[in-house]
């Protein structure tokens, strides 16, 4: 996928408010410049609140440059005003970094890969509303977090592929390892097998046990509704959980390691029916046609609603440091905007 192919759009206003856009292939990503650096910046998120959550309910999502400084003092401030209750990361999937309460380095992947478009914690019923990142020091190439419009990604997709996902669901299998993938421990955040059942029991997921290693299997829908603007949405990670995904190298060293039933995680069709390579394809060649990505400078802010768009992060090279903070909405007050 490229590191950026979007295509500018002429600047219009807001409510006053200055707005510049990036399209591809119906993902439109607004980008606000805040007027002056001098500001107070909590001010101006006040001054600006409900234009700003406009459109990123219009959107999806949206890049906010010199609103503030690159600390997690102010992500924590921007995520409280825009947001609103903070999460914290829970039934983790991949390995991060907490840096404050609820503000963690976004994930820790090796720099030379690529992270797929997905919808944060799609897989679980516990997903955040919106996510909050923050360039505090951004990369010296690459390093972008594109994002995809996810009712583009759902037009985009063969009609019969979506019938068949909205019918079967997602199963979500993992396996909890040591040293390969993330532990039960960490991906749960606890030392106590018994706050691991009572979270599984709580959240549709089966388990078993198998010495110190627990394996898991959960269905999820593969498409949601927004709640507030009620447009249906390609929302789930098959392509990301499955080992297909991989690069090849990777993907043949883990099926040598361990038994289908023992890889750190996979996916099917809800039904427990593979996957098959075009069909991943079909997926990964949509979030490919829709995706934006602007590059990262340091400051740079990118609120994204969680169910309306997916993003990811494109290799780098040199020092980046992105944050990320999630947040759970007061929907009734997003309503009375639309």
């Amino acid at each position: 996928m490229p590191e950026s192919r979007t295509t500018p759009l002429p600047e219009t206003t807001q409510q006053g408010l200055p707005v510049s856009y990036v399209e591809r292939s119906g993902t439109l990503l607004p980008m606000v410049s805040a007027s002056a650096r001098d500001h107070d910046p909590h001010a101006w998120l006040l001054a600006h609140r409900d234009e700003l959550r406009r459109l990123v309910l219009r959107h999806g999502a949206l890049r906010i440059s010199g609103a503030g400084p690159a600390g997690t003092e102010h992500l924590s401030d921007v995520a409280a005003v825009l947001g609103g209750s903070a999460l914290r990361y829970t039934e983790r999937s991949t390995p991060r970094s907490q840096v404050a309460a609820t503000v963690y380095t976004s994930t820790d992947y090796p720099a030379d890969q690529r992270i797929p478009q997905h919808n944060e914690s799609s897989y679980s019923t516990r997903w955040p509303d919106h996510l909050f990142f923050l360039a505090a020091r951004a990369a010296a190439s690459g390093g972008q977090t594109p994002v995809a419009d996810s009712r583009a990604v759902l037009d985009e997709l063969p009609p019969e592929l979506v019938a068949r996902f909205a019918e079967l669901g997602v199963r979500y299998t993992r396996a909890y390892h040591d040293g390969v993938g993330l532990s039960w421990r960490e991906a749960f955040q606890t030392e106590e097998r018994s706050d691991v059942e009572a979270y599984c029991l709580s959240s549709g997921i089966e388990w078993e046990w198998d010495g110190d290693m627990l394996r898991t299997s959960q269905v999820r829908p593969a498409l949601t509704t927004h709640p507030v603007t009620r447009a249906t949405v390609w929302f789930n990670q098959a392509h990301l959980f499955h080992v297909g995904s991989l690069p090849k190298a990777t993907t043949e060293a883990l099926l040598a390691l361990f038994d289908e039933r023992d890889l750190p995680r996979n996916a099917y069709f809800g039904d427990g029916s593979p996957i098959g390579e075009n069909v991943l394809a079909e997926i990964h060649a949509a979030f490919e046609r829709t995706s934006v990505s602007p590059d990262w400078e340091e400051g740079d802010l990118l609120m994204v609603d969680n169910v309306l768009a997916s993003h990811g992060r494109a290799p780098y090279e040199g020092d980046r440091t992105v944050l990320v903070s999630m947040t759970a909405a007061d929907w009734d007050d997003w309503r009375a905007l639309s």
